[in-house]
């Protein structure tokens, strides 16, 4: 048992050192600069590991017996008596390009985060739990506008900008009812803050008015801490001697998530200086907003650990999302489909070239943002591989690389084109061993 303990505290060592120097302010940025993260409770993070990521995201339906699932807790009954830790990092680079007033403009930007913690045991076998720690959405934008002022010559400036995320720390536990049939649930607490800011003044420069300074700023900060649930079921037949269906679900309920929020207007001048006392609207006023339910289906085939083949379809119902203050969110609906493949030549081969697995994977994605009347799409194509490390091969690394784009040119919407790579270590061992006396 002191070697999995040793085995964590190196991976985590080497792997936060590295990723902390090539992203010194990884927890700020979360992904880097999205527009569309002002919206809502920002951009969400995908529940998948990076094992996941590399099949476009499919993992409903879908389990390796080398790997941890966070997709579907009814699935964490399919592992061995092995125990897993897991640690997942993930970093974006994205090119933003908008088309305004005939002119356009782009901006490149980068942005890295971890990605989840998660170890997984069993408690008999049957049954298996899991602990994670993950981010469930962040906040990062910042935009300006220009706008003319009624019947006058002259224009306002608008400044828009947000930081923030929320967390989620989950308990999970998956069971095997009979031969082939698996339920799980699993216990999240949801827990951050979300920052807004704007402010806004009247562009005058003349011989007679002087240069206008005046700011009006507004603060708007909530913070939410609740309980989250997530539910799942899964069902593997044998189809025959080497091959086996698979078919998952899992539903997230809707929710009322608890916060506090707080809202301020004040005066400052260009340089920050106060000019007046802060007007304030709320200052610590609790309430409740809505997470809608989400709903993930899979089906997917695989042939003894060589070869799996699925799909998953997800359907988000954005629509029924309130805010703190019990108000609708301008989001709509959204979907999202995912194909993947998972493929190790051989297994059971004592060759290191055989024990390598290969990934690809497609996802498309409608989201809950409409611009112009148009429902926002997101398409992209991945692909991975995991390398086999340690005394039996049953540790792995893993890396996975996704290329996609956000949006299109028409109108006011902005075209995201991103390519995201995870990297990802899988630490097995065998705990809680009864101890053989000869």
């Amino acid at each position: 048992m002191l070697r999995i303990y040793t085995r964590i505290r190196r991976t985590l060592t080497h792997s936060l050192l590295v990723f902390a120097a090539a992203v010194p302010s990884v927890l700020a940025q979360g992904l880097g600069n999205s527009p569309y993260s002002a919206l809502g409770l920002g951009e969400s993070f995908s529940s998948g590991n990076i094992t996941n990521m590399g099949m476009g995201g499919m993992g409903i339906s879908y389990a390796s017996p080398f790997y941890l699932n966070l997709q579907n807790p009814a699935l964490l009954a399919r592992r061995t008596r092995f125990t897993v830790f897991e640690v997942g990092l993930m970093g974006q680079s994205k090119s933003l390009t908008q088309n305004l007033n005939g002119n356009t403009q782009s901006q490149r930007d980068f942005g890295g985060n971890l990605s989840y913690l998660a170890l997984a045991f069993p408690i008999n076998s049957r049954t298996n739990v899991s602990l994670s720690l993950r981010p469930y959405s962040y906040v990062n934008y910042s935009t300006r506008q220009y706008r003319p002022v009624g019947n006058t010559i002259y224009e306002a400036e608008y400044n828009y900008s947000g930081t923030g995320g929320l967390n989620r720390a989950s308990v999970s536990g998956g069971y095997r009812i009979g031969k082939n049939i698996y339920a799980g649930v699993e216990a999240g607490f949801l827990f951050g803050n979300i920052t807004n800011s704007s402010n806004s003044r009247l562009l005058i420069n003349d011989a007679t008015t002087g240069v206008q300074d005046i700011r009006v700023n507004r603060l708007n900060r909530v913070n939410y801490s609740d309980i989250v649930w997530k539910l799942g079921l899964a069902w593997r037949p044998k189809l025959s001697t080497d091959w086996t269906l698979n078919v998952g679900a899992t539903l997230d309920p809707t929710t009322r998530i608890s916060g506090t929020e707080t809202d301020i207007y004040q005066q400052t001048s260009l340089s920050g200086l106060v000019q007046s006392s802060p007007d304030t609207i709320r200052y610590g006023n609790n309430g409740r907003a809505t997470l809608p339910q989400q709903a993930h289906f899979g089906v997917s085939i695989e042939r003894n650990n060589v070869l799996a083949v699925g799909v998953d379809v997800g359907l988000q119902n954005w629509s029924q999302y309130r805010t703190i203050a019990d108000q609708p969110g301008g989001l709509i609906n959204g979907m999202s489909v995912a194909v993947g493949l998972e493929y190790t030549p051989k297994p059971t081969s004592t060759r290191y070239r055989d024990l390598v697995t290969y990934r690809a994977g497609f996802q498309y994605n409608t989201m809950p943002y409409r611009v112009d009347g148009t429902q926002v799409n997101d398409i992209n194509g991945s692909l991975g591989f995991s390398l086999p490390l340690g005394a039996y091969f049953v540790n792995h690394v893993t890396l996975s690389v996704v290329g996609g784009q956000r949006g299109v040119l028409t109108g006011t919407q902005i075209r995201e084109q991103y390519v995201r790579f995870g990297l990802g270590f899988s630490l097995n061992d065998w705990w809680f061993r009864k101890q053989v006396v000869d």
